[in-house]
């Protein structure tokens, strides 16, 4: 009976865990070598989106580039602020940067190239994109397809009413 009880303790903290709703306490560096702690953006009252990508992404350049288009418009109107992970390893991270400043991209861009972030928050395929919004993960999107901005900023209109 003693085992019984243990076995079914752990089973739900595994399961608490599993449902974790928050970012975890991960620090990851920008792109001026500046360590941001990604659970930070917990405590942030606007809408953040983190868009978990890589330069050698096809999906995940034509998503960026799609939202960089409207993006001054979205900020304007609902204060969102979008952070660019990258999950660029060891070998392709040093693209990083002349990438984002040729396409322009006025994001926030935080490098993951251990995939420290990429494991906590069980990311698979990228282009991986999470709407948190008052310390909460409220939107998981995963892929791309044209449009698919559109129904992002819906979700980030619907969460601040407006």
């Amino acid at each position: 009976m003693k085992n019984l009880l243990t076995l079914f303790v752990l089973l739900i903290v595994s399961v608490g865990m599993a449902q974790k709703k928050d970012l975890p306490s991960v620090q990851l560096k920008d792109l001026d070598g500046k360590i941001v702690n990604i659970a930070d953006y917990n405590k942030s009252d606007k809408p953040i989106i983190i868009s978990f990508w890589a330069t050698w992404c096809g999906p995940c350049l034509k998503e960026l580039n799609a939202i960089k288009e409207v993006y001054s418009d979205w900020q304007e109107e609902t204060g969102v602020e979008l952070i660019a992970v990258s999950i660029d390893d060891a070998k392709s991270v040093k693209r990083v940067k002349p990438l984002v400043n040729g396409k322009g991209w006025e994001y926030k861009v935080l490098l993951d190239d251990n995939h420290e972030l990429k494991r906590a928050m069980n990311v698979v395929n990228v282009p991986f994109t999470v709407i948190v919004y008052k310390g909460e993960i409220v939107y998981k999107h995963t892929s791309y397809t044209p449009g698919v901005e559109k129904e992002l900023f819906r979700k980030v209109k619907a969460l601040t009413g407006k």
